[in-house]
């Protein structure tokens, strides 16, 4: 009742905007979820409807198939793939937040005279780089060639995301440092007891933008690993995509050529949808744990230079 009387006590125009507004995040939340959803319903589809269908995917397409996931899980290499992308992400990701704290924590510093110095130099970074053939020379002079560490050291840390850990830490006003040394704490102590927890939300989105690069990373894998059985997830999906779509070519059909040659099933496209499910879903479940440090983590990165 209250609130049929506010109802009726708000302006035309003020119904008229929120209306307006209401439309408008809906057309929004359409927009946004809607290639997701379409993914997922043709992942399901019967392929041969599929092919010939045009428009919006609301719903699966008749006989509804799950020959794609048949196809992407029945592969021998998906289990060893996934714990090897597990095993990359966890060490990776572990490397980046160390390296990039302890570097963040040291560009904080204001008594560090040379640290607008070393940041120039760090940034230059950004913007030259050594290139691909180097970099590969460079990972086989090392030792680390067809290892672990080709995958998880070239990229120990992000710039970028130095930077805005950088910055947060900054942020930390200069008094509860302050008050920490009186009561006898080193840098180490005010690192770990002040700066990390009070800068809690800028450290989770970066363990969300290290551990997504590792997940989604395959160009590194295949530059850098020779043997089949140190494959991630990514590369070994994106080897079931290119069959595929190679079986496309050749049967015109979008089948899956077997031993025979015959054409036994056109899945096609499908896999190629399903296969996009396969590798989105599990950072899916993770991103809303994270998500509301999200834009807080960032923004805390961003207020001061």
């Amino acid at each position: 009742m209250k609130r049929f009387r506010k109802l009726k006590k708000m302006s035309a125009g003020s119904i008229a905007f929120d209306t307006g507004n209401y439309l408008f995040m809906i057309l929004l939340i359409f927009v946004t979820l809607y290639p997701f959803w379409h993914v997922l319903m043709a992942s399901i589809s019967n392929p041969a409807s599929l092919m010939t269908h045009n428009g919006l995917l609301l719903y699966p397409l008749p006989k509804f198939q799950l020959g794609g996931y048949r196809v992407v899980l029945q592969n021998p290499n998906i289990p060893n793939g996934y714990r090897n992308t597990l095993t990359y992400l966890t060490v990776g990701t572990a490397i980046n937040m160390i390296m990039t704290t302890i570097c963040a924590f040291v560009l904080s510093r204001k008594y560090l005279m040379v640290r607008n110095a070393v940041m120039y130099i760090i940034i230059f970074t950004m913007y030259f780089q050594g290139g691909l053939i180097p970099s590969y020379l460079n990972v086989r002079m090392l030792g680390m060639y067809n290892s672990l560490w080709a995958i998880v050291l070239p990229s120990a840390i992000s710039t970028y995301n130095m930077i805005i850990m950088r910055t947060a830490f900054a942020a930390v006003p200069d008094s509860m440092e302050e008050s920490a040394k009186l009561d006898g704490a080193n840098e180490l102590t005010i690192l770990v007891r002040i700066l990390i927890p009070l800068c809690m939300p800028t450290i989770a989105v970066m363990l969300l933008f290290y551990g997504v690069g590792h997940w989604n990373s395959w160009f590194s894998a295949m530059v850098y690993l020779k043997d089949r059985s140190k494959y991630p997830l990514q590369l070994i999906l994106r080897e079931i995509l290119r069959a595929n779509s190679n079986a496309l070519d050749a049967t015109g059909s979008g089948g899956v050529v077997s031993d025979a040659g015959i054409d036994r099933l056109p899945i096609g496209e499908t896999v190629k949808f399903a296969t996009i499910i396969v590798t989105t879903v599990p950072v899916l479940f993770i991103y809303p744990f994270l998500q509301r440090y999200f834009v807080k983590g960032v923004m805390i990165g961003a207020i001061k230079g």
